[in-house]
């Protein structure tokens, strides 16, 4: 074995995980043991990177990767320090492969719609022959389903993946398909509140969860963000069920830090309650690897997992998914059973399969370098000619971006003359049930190209500066 020594770093060369990982796992551990204590200063890039013998560009995706998961912070002109502790188990890498790109076509939708992937990318040929070789070999997988929590290979795919993928260890009998991540937030609702109970939800967050919640005669708590991530209820507050974004907030961005995931989960335990995780988007991360899940944090023990393929494969197939606990499979299946199960049998078996083949994560490992090439682009566009007007962060993941205006700019006026425009983007103050806590544009940017994007931001640009 051949190895390079900082103090209590070792790299090995020769084994199988790559070196900016080994980099990361060592910082994580002292930063958990309290060896790094919060605030502490981390060498400079270029010398960990002589200290280490290794290229200073491995040091750097090290650092942001665990930016990213909230283990440092970056000081503007000072390096990195330490800003949480806590213990978060990463998933294992992947290969990135440089497929070619998409044939051109006409766009799916009006820019800036959000949270939409490009169907132009999506692998109809290799989708096509699977549903194909399915139907030749195996027609009745298609349209039989003999457990209602769903197809049980596409469980056992999904267990796979999220083992591999988000560093989340679940049994394939754990998992229920669903009709996509609406219908499974609003299983985890049916199954785990009652009438006249609160339910702690983010705000800003998602709009349609607020109406579900308050249709159900759940009284919503919400809960304001800060730098990391969703603040817990206040003590007078005593919800049984809280539904977080902690891998990728929506709509804002950003991913809880270590500190405020460990203040969950011992709220959900010391409280008798139960975490809903809504990861709707989290493979879509551009820099190092998938935040790891709570789920994950939490090895399942108060947390709920839910998954969608809307964003990361296609809207049309309509299925999600959820993990739940052991304790709770009864109650979750009584649930099934009563109201009916909504995901269509049809393409779970053939899904299956296309994860199987491998096609799924060659179609996920292209999507995500198009899509991290257009973010890239619509970043630099906003900070060179959108500055006078707000500012955005780039918290390198998500399908969208926020363009947070100056006070005077009213996002929901001016969301409004985009789409008379003929621009689709959304009002920041929508989405927020406390008025006052945000004021900007959501703007995403998969589903179109840098040639789509570029006179669309021109004509937005127009617009802001006439408002």
């Amino acid at each position: 074995m051949t190895q390079t020594s900082w103090p209590a770093i070792s790299i090995d060369r020769t084994g199988p995980v790559p070196v900016f990982e080994q980099i990361c796992a060592a910082i994580r551990a002292r930063a958990s043991t309290g060896d790094l204590p919060e605030g502490t200063a981390v060498p400079p890039t270029r010398v960990l990177a002589v200290e280490l013998g290794v290229s200073r560009s491995t040091v750097v995706i090290a650092y942001e990767q665990l930016v990213a998961e909230g283990y440092l912070r970056a000081r503007q002109g000072s390096g990195h320090v330490v800003c949480a502790m806590g213990e978060v188990e990463a998933a294992p890498a992947a290969a990135r492969p440089r497929p070619a790109r998409a044939e051109a076509s006409p766009p799916s939708a009006r820019p800036f719609v959000a949270g939409t992937p490009d169907m132009r990318l999506f692998p109809y040929r290799q989708w096509a022959r699977t549903v194909a070789r399915l139907c030749r070999s195996n027609p009745q997988a298609m349209f039989t389903t003999t457990d209602a929590f769903g197809n049980l290979a596409l469980r056992g795919a999904i267990a796979a993946h999220l083992r591999d993928w988000r560093g989340v260890v679940a049994a394939p009998e754990q998992i229920i398909i669903t009709a996509g991540a609406t219908d499974a937030l609003e299983l985890c609702m049916r199954s785990l509140s009652r009438t006249g109970e609160t339910i702690a939800l983010e705000d800003p967050g998602y709009a349609p969860l607020r109406s579900f919640a308050r249709a159900q005669g759940l009284r919503p708590v919400f809960l304001p963000l800060d730098e990391q991530g969703a603040t817990l209820p206040p003590p007078v507050e005593t919800p049984r069920l809280a539904v977080l974004t902690p891998s990728h907030q929506y709509p804002l961005g950003g991913a809880m830090s270590p500190s405020r995931r460990s203040a969950w989960a011992h709220w959900a335990r010391s409280g008798d309650a139960w975490i809903v995780e809504d990861d709707y988007d989290s493979e879509f991360r551009y820099a190092g690897r998938p935040i790891p899940a709570m789920a994950g944090f939490d090895p399942l023990s108060r947390t709920i997992y839910v998954g969608s393929f809307s964003k990361i494969f296609s809207n049309a197939l309509r299925l999600g998914y959820l993990i739940v606990p052991e304790p709770l499979l009864g109650a979750f299946r009584q649930t099934v059973l009563r109201f009916g199960v909504r995901a269509g049998s049809m393409p779970q078996q053939a899904l299956a399969e296309f994860m199987s083949s491998g096609e799924f994560y060659r179609h996920l490992r292209r999507v995500r370098r198009i899509y991290g090439e257009r973010r890239r682009f619509l970043l630099d566009r906003l900070a060179r000619d959108f500055a006078e007007f707000g500012s955005a962060t780039d918290h390198q993941a998500g399908m969208q971006t926020v363009l947070h205006l100056r006070p005077d700019l009213d996002d929901a006026a001016l969301a409004e003359r985009a789409r008379a425009a003929g621009l689709t983007v959304s009002a920041l103050s929508r989405y927020c049930a406390v008025p006052g806590r945000g004021n900007g544009l959501i703007l995403g940017f998969c589903a179109f190209s840098e040639v789509e994007m570029a006179p669309a931001l021109d004509a937005l640009r127009d617009l802001l500066a006439n408002a």
